[in-house]
């Protein structure tokens, strides 16, 4: 069967140090260097999964946390399908920066844009800053994906991006997005919580 192949930009926000390249090179290469080098303005990478009777591939933008490249992210996440916030279990700072960035896409991101929520490095659960089900509440108060990951034990990686996968709207028989609005049609089962670790 032929399948249809969508493209899906995906950017990936968030502080500097909370793993962004990690996850990125976790899911596409399935990875983990615990050296790898901040990341300059953005790198970009692919990859293609199938999802039902679609392939879906990913356009993945990993922007610097930096903030001197903080200007930059419109430029990644205007005309994404979906973007990943990423903040540190451990860190709270990371978490109240999310908050921002959840601010800037609502107000500045394409209308209909899925986010998703990833607390990284869940394999640090000792030095936990972040419960759980604050973060699983917030998430939950502006619709987004919660997962709790971890880059390093390759822990709801790929999970995240089946779950973003289930949120884009299906195509319609004419080829383009049946209803803008799907937002409206979140089924209960998609709000489930993965738990970590």
């Amino acid at each position: 069967i032929d399948m249809t192949l969508r493209e899906l930009k995906v950017c990936l926000l968030g502080d500097t140090g909370v793993g962004k390249s990690s996850i990125v090179w976790r899911f596409v290469e399935d990875n983990f260097d615990p050296n790898i080098n901040p990341t300059i303005g953005a790198s970009f990478m692919t990859k293609t999964v199938q999802y039902q009777n679609e392939l879906h591939k990913f356009l993945i933008w990993d922007t610097a946390g930096q903030e001197r490249f903080r200007a930059l992210a419109p430029m990644y996440y205007r005309g994404s399908a979906a973007a990943i916030i990423v903040y540190d279990i451990t860190k709270e700072d990371s978490f109240q920066t999310l908050k921002n960035w959840v601010k800037e896409l609502r107000q500045h991101g394409p209308p209909n844009i899925v986010v998703a929520i990833a607390g990284n490095k869940c394999d640090l659960s000792d030095a936990r800053e972040v419960s759980e089900k604050d973060a699983k509440d917030y998430a939950d108060s502006i619709h987004a994906i919660f997962v709790e990951t971890s880059a390093k034990n390759a822990i709801n990686i790929n999970e995240v991006f089946i779950e973003i996968s289930q949120r884009i709207p299906v195509l319609d028989a004419g080829g383009g997005a049946a209803g803008n609005g799907f937002k409206l049609r979140r089924r209960p089962s998609e709000t489930r919580t993965r738990t970590c670790c």
